[in-house]
């Protein structure tokens, strides 16, 4: 059965290599990227292939857009059966955002938070949020998220992925059986993706890794009833996230925190 998908942040790297393959396994995928000519070209060379595609153009740094997006593929779809929050940021030149947030956690943790809630009336108990998360988590300062404190590039990514991974859990349990299932998922340290090269300079190990994954995480039965779980695919199973990922009060902590933020910004 052909699956409506969306997959954030998805001209290049994982997203891209996912939308690939969902694409030649026949499911209908929603491209989004800020770059507009660049999302173009995508859409283009998978509609080439007889791909079933849309694209989606949005700048998930700015909440807006964020708002803007969701309305968008609302406005053209009944249902989604699954929201790929691929969408990630390690380093930038502007690290700060027109709203004085650290862009690692608007993006990594903010935007995706927003995204799922405003297209969850889209999806059924049987539809599948997959966040992309990561083997690098520490201990979220809240004043950081609200761009009160000023972190070094890495800690703001792993700290914003560890964010991601408590809303994950907090939404999950929140949802419980009327679904849908939220998962986080770390695709594998050091995949060959842009970001990769850009932090640390080395080419990377296959991105069809992640891919794989994602798209098992997307559409295989192992992944039904894994809502409010984490999967490490470095080591291949599901496996325990950082301790405050477990943690059911410093999750809804978080994600109070993420709904203060929202409100002090006007969303």
């Amino acid at each position: 059965m052909q699956k409506t998908i969306l997959i954030t942040g998805s001209t290049d790297g994982i997203g891209l290599a996912t939308a690939k393959m969902l694409v030649a396994q026949g499911h209908k995928v929603l491209l989004h990227g800020r770059n507009s000519t660049k999302l173009a070209e995508v859409e283009t060379a998978l509609a080439a292939t007889g791909g079933h595609v849309e694209s989606y153009v949005a700048d998930l740094s700015r909440m807006a857009d964020v708002e803007a997006l969701a309305k968008a593929v609302s406005a053209k779809h009944t249902q989604l059966d699954v929201l790929i929050n691929n969408a990630g940021v390690y380093r930038t030149p502007h690290s700060i955002t027109q709203d004085g947030l650290d862009i690692r956690f608007v993006v990594n943790t903010i935007a995706p938070y927003r995204l799922t809630q405003r297209l969850m009336p889209l999806m059924g108990a049987d539809g599948r949020v997959i966040n992309l998360s990561s083997a690098a988590q520490s201990p979220v300062d809240t004043a950081a998220m609200a761009g009160q404190t000023a972190l070094t590039e890495g800690t703001a990514y792993a700290q914003s992925k560890l964010a991601l991974t408590m809303w994950s859990y907090s939404m999950a349990l929140a949802r419980k059986e009327n679904g849908p299932m939220i998962v986080a998922v770390n695709p594998g340290s050091l995949l060959g993706s842009k970001m990769v090269k850009e932090a640390f300079g080395i080419a990377g190990s296959d991105i069809g890794i992640g891919a794989d994954i994602l798209t098992r995480a997307a559409l295989s039965a192992e992944f039904a009833t894994a809502s409010g779980q984490y999967f490490d695919n470095d080591a291949g199973q599901f496996a325990s996230p950082h301790p405050d990922a477990l943690d059911v009060q410093k999750c809804a902590a978080i994600v109070q925190a993420i709904e203060a933020i929202l409100v002090a910004i006007g969303e």
